[in-house]
């Protein structure tokens, strides 16, 4: 059973990537009135096949790792004459090939925009759906002794003098860390750096800066798959205390707390973080706490009759909230944006931190890989699933943005040294660059596999 998930959640993942990135491909050229001969999902021999109004074959192929749109061009028509008879007039007049260069390009481009965009579409969905935790980091541990250091890489440096246990981490160089994993993103977009690394910190309540020189930053893989450990210290996501969605007929909901508000203090304890509340309501059961709370800049203080819950034999209060904050759609949409822009830029960083050799290519997955994240999300829930197929969509347009052969970012530079020369390269040199375009792609597939299987091994 467990393997059939893991094969049904693999055919869902890639079918649904596959298919909305084919499908921009197809909608550009049919608005450009190019004849798309076939549109198929897989690759290999075709066990299905529709065919439209327009004489476009829908087809599913065998091997389910990839698919393709196949547009009708003037060497299609060279190579296989009979192709015409399947064609208008018309058709055989709006070949791929004999519209001009931006569209084309546009074309080209279509598929990795679609990818695009649906992941701005799930990330929208998503966080319109769920409230946001607004998680920051906080200095758990600082390692300053050497009987401390967890790893032998530890990076040799007076961390005593720059960060204390309760720093709030809220930037590095000037980039906001909006949640949990943006920072380890935006260090892990240091690797291979020589220089300064500056974060923003709060500590006591007042604003600090603390820069740390670094030299070769997270030179291996260890190294990479914790950032902050191998700085010499350990960080704890912390959530703020704000009050995402409240209880129907609960004390928060009674005594008339609202989405948003912040709380700043109960009784005489100051409140910094969502645990604070947990701690203080829940020893405080069926009594009454003042809550001084900021709501729309403006300070309130309102009393909360808490109620109480047993639990094993304890009694425990209970507000009735789940902290964070509520989004509207267009904050949803926004923060989707972001999301698939910032992720995407770190991807190409990721990329080009391979390829110099600053970023271990372990974590590289293929098929394999991919087929056990897939049965692993789907296990975990629906949100999960959908949030691996947003950060898969991203993977497969920036991969595809490429300037590879056989890739649309090749196609994409080819038409950009067809511009440049006024006429497309010699026969001979596209199918030399074609060949090797699909040795590279076939390669790295090949790796990709090596490294799953690995992992298992």
């Amino acid at each position: 059973m467990t393997f059939l998930i893991y094969i049904l959640a693999f055919a869902v993942l890639l079918g649904v990537l596959v298919t909305i990135h084919e499908f921009g491909h197809f909608i550009f050229a049919r608005m450009f009135k190019v004849h798309v001969q076939r549109f198929s999902i897989g690759m290999g021999p075709v066990f299905y096949k529709k065919y439209d109004k327009h004489g476009t074959e829908f087809a599913l192929s065998a091997i389910p790792l990839g698919g393709y749109v196949s547009m009708i061009t003037n060497k299609l028509i060279e190579l296989e004459p009979e192709v015409c008879k399947q064609l208008t007039e018309e058709q055989m007049k709006n070949t791929f090939d004999s519209k001009p260069k931006w569209q084309r390009a546009l074309i080209m481009f279509a598929g990795p925009l679609a990818n695009f965009l649906l992941s701005i579409f799930i990330f929208t969905s998503i966080f319109i759906s769920t409230i946001d935790p607004q998680t920051v980091p906080v200095v758990e541990k600082v390692y300053i002794e050497e009987s401390d250091q967890v790893a032998t890489n530890v990076i040799k440096l007076n961390l005593a003098s720059s960060f204390e246990k309760g720093d709030k981490i809220n930037a590095i160089n000037g980039v906001t860390i909006k949640d949990a994993k943006d920072f380890n993103l935006e260090l892990l977009s240091y690797a291979g750096y020589t220089g300064e690394i500056n974060f923003e910190v709060n500590r006591n309540n007042s604003p600090l800066s603390v820069s740390i020189k670094v030299e070769d930053f997270l030179p291996t893989s260890e190294s990479q798959s914790n950032p902050a450990e191998y700085m010499g210290f350990e960080v704890a996501y912390k959530m703020q205390p704000i009050i995402g969605r409240i209880v129907s007929g609960g004390s928060a909901d009674n005594a008339g707390l609202k989405s948003n508000d912040l709380v700043l203090e109960i009784g005489n304890e100051r409140v910094n973080y969502a645990e604070d509340i947990q701690n203080i309501v829940s020893n405080n059961p069926d009594t009454t706490l003042d809550f001084k709370i900021s709501r729309d800049d403006n300070i309130f203080y309102i009393p909360v009759d808490i109620s109480s819950r047993v639990v094993s034999d304890e009694t425990y209060g209970f507000l009735g909230v789940q902290f964070g904050t509520s989004r509207s759609l267009s904050q949803a949409f926004t923060k989707g944006v972001y999301e698939t822009y910032n992720l995407s830029s770190k991807t190409l960083q990721f990329i080009g931190k391979m390829v110099t050799g600053n970023m271990g290519t372990e974590n590289l997955s293929g098929p394999i890989g991919i087929a056990q994240m897939a049965g692993d999300t789907a296990q975990a829930g629906l949100l999960p699933f959908m949030y691996l197929m947003a950060l898969l969509s991203i993977s497969l347009a920036v991969i595809n943005l490429l300037p590879i052969p056989v890739l649309d970012g090749g196609q994409l530079t080819l038409l950009g040294i067809e511009a440049v020369r006024g006429k497309p390269l010699p026969e001979k040199a596209e199918n030399m660059i074609y060949t090797g375009g699909t040795v590279v792609v076939i390669m790295l597939m090949l790796f990709a596999i090596f490294n799953d299987i690995s992992r298992f091994l």
